[in-house]
């Protein structure tokens, strides 16, 4: 399990475990708060097709899913 702070995913650079039509490496690129400025989603984007994709900051923490950095 990845441990993550939040607020600092931000520009983060994360692998997919499993690539999806050649959608390997993805970058972080909006934070999505609550009204209480907590963070709840993000946007993470494909870099090869930039695409972009938002989910549940949590779902980050699976490595099974996803890695740290570009490998």
């Amino acid at each position: 399990m990845n441990a993550i702070n939040p607020n600092k995913l931000h520009h983060s650079k994360w692998t997919a475990a499993q690539p999806l039509n050649k959608e390997k490496h993805f970058i972080v690129t909006q934070l999505l708060r609550d009204e209480e400025e907590n963070v709840v989603d993000v946007v993470i984007e494909a870099i090869h097709s930039h695409r972009e994709i938002s989910l549940p900051w949590q779902a980050l923490k699976d490595d099974s899913v996803w890695r740290m950095g570009w490998q």
